[in-house]
């Protein structure tokens, strides 16, 4: 047996088996139970195999929710059980966000230090940056508040976290909250932006002091980030554990019903991104007067890699040959594109707002105006600490939750669909940084779109 007979007996095993339960719902024909219930477990057998033949941990993630979901069904009593291998992958997770932010912030403003020399270039390219990811949080915010896909999932008592009682804060408090204190207490207790703000604070020292002195200490964070991203990798082998752990837990507690709402949000994920790439990337092509169907050929081979391997490193250097060939000068790829791949992550920074408040509606905490807004700016800041790795946005969706006193379960849904949604989010940032760079050329005065080269005429 090869992988494309896994993956044609698995379909054709959740086709009857989907079949059977839609004809079993209404009534039109009255399948036993203990029929469905063997047939559901052929169809979780089906595509075991098929995931044991794929051998990816994208495979896995997803057939680990589908078991989860199933066990969950039909065993609630031992489902709610599983919860405590989705609660070691979740601190597993937790101990990477402070190493991890405070790493990629240093190297990220420490590394860039070609600022100072193309100055102008410099700063637009900030400026463009802030201007784009704060629409993205924007359109992100609107958009989870209009479809409304995290309310309704019911959780009982027993399933929600027991969180620590807060007094009202007013605005001073909230301004202190941010500046640091003392950063191993910040640290100890989650508090994301104390960290951000010292991150950014000790890489702008590390541009003021000679280079004997910033280099060990920009190679340390280096290696720290590098070493943190591997933390990452091999976490996430448990990813499969704990996600399908936290979905048989999460059914066994609520039903199937939860599992529309997972489809809701990921609908509305995509909805979104649509939107953004018609309301911003498109109007932001038509003025600097791309081409835009030329732009569409070059940048659809990097796009592809990025959508496959959820991961837009992956697809940098595809991207910036792609970017070359459509008559950017080299020295503004080099500094823009790399530059954007930390602060310039549209797709990643709309997930997050989107994600975020999904968290509140879920766990019954709806957000007034006011929050959201403030967490709109605290992700404004986290956003721009990590790079686009697979899955690193975890990390900030569990800071920035934690900031605001929100339990992490739903995360966990999320969690269980969040391939699907880094496949669209990641295309989005590699889609976003080819632009960027032909903003930053065009801003320049640099590209002349009827002098391309010859190999990208039509």
């Amino acid at each position: 047996m090869n992988k494309k007979l896994a993956a044609l007996i698995a379909l054709v095993a959740f086709t009857i088996t989907a079949i059977a339960h839609t004809l079993q719902h209404y009534e039109l024909v009255l399948v036993p139970e203990p029929v469905l219930l063997t047939m559901r477990w052929i169809t979780v057998a089906a595509v075991v195999l098929f995931a044991l033949y794929k051998k990816s941990l994208t495979t896995w993630i997803l057939v680990s929710m589908v078991v989860g979901a199933e066990v969950g069904h039909d065993w609630p009593q031992i489902a709610v059980q599983f919860q405590v291998l989705s609660k070691v992958f979740l601190q597993l997770i937790k101990t990477i966000i402070a190493p991890l932010l405070f790493a990629t912030l240093v190297v990220g403003i420490a590394g860039h230090s070609d600022i100072r020399q193309v100055g102008r270039m410099g700063w637009k390219s900030l400026v463009y940056f802030e201007i784009v990811t704060t629409i993205a949080l924007f359109i992100g915010l609107a958009a989870i508040n209009i479809s409304q896909a995290g309310v309704g999932i019911k959780m009982p008592a027993s399933a929600h976290e027991k969180l620590p009682e807060t007094k009202p804060q007013n605005w001073q408090d909230i301004i202190l909250h941010v500046f640091p204190e003392n950063i191993a207490k910040n640290i100890y207790h989650g508090d994301i932006l104390p960290i951000v703000v010292f991150s950014v604070i000790f890489g702008i020292s590390l541009l003021l002091v000679q280079d004997k002195f910033r280099g060990p200490m920009l190679s340390f964070c280096e290696s720290l980030s590098e070493v943190m991203f591997k933390f990452t990798n091999i976490i996430m082998y448990f990813a499969p554990v704990g996600v399908g752990a936290a979905i048989a837990y999460t059914v066994g507690h609520g039903g199937l019903s939860v599992l529309g709402n997972l489809l809701h949000l990921l609908v509305t994920l995509y909805v979104a991104l649509a939107a953004f790439i018609l309301l911003v990337f498109l109007p932001v092509a038509l003025i600097i007067k791309l081409p835009i169907r030329r732009f569409i050929k070059e940048i659809s081979e990097p796009v592809s890699i990025a959508f496959a391997t959820t991961s837009s490193e992956s697809a940098l250097p595809k991207a910036m040959e792609a970017m070359e060939r459509m008559g950017v000068p080299r020295k503004i790829i080099a500094f823009v594109m790399p530059t954007g791949y930390s602060f310039n992550l549209d797709g990643s920074t709309l997930y997050l707002a989107l994600a975020s408040v999904f968290v509140a509606q879920a766990a019954g905490h709806p957000l007034s105006w006011g929050q959201q807004i403030l967490m709109v700016f605290t992700l404004m800041l986290t956003s721009k600490g990590v790079a686009g790795v697979p899955r690193a946005t975890l990390v900030i969706i569990l800071g920035t939750i934690a900031s605001f006193n929100l339990p992490t379960w739903p995360v966990f849904l999320i969690l269980g669909i969040d391939e699907l949604m880094d496949m669209a989010r990641t295309s989005v940032n590699v889609i976003g940084n080819c632009l960027a760079t032909a903003v930053i050329g065009r801003w320049e005065g640099e590209v002349d779109w009827d002098k391309l080269p010859p190999e990208t005429k039509a």
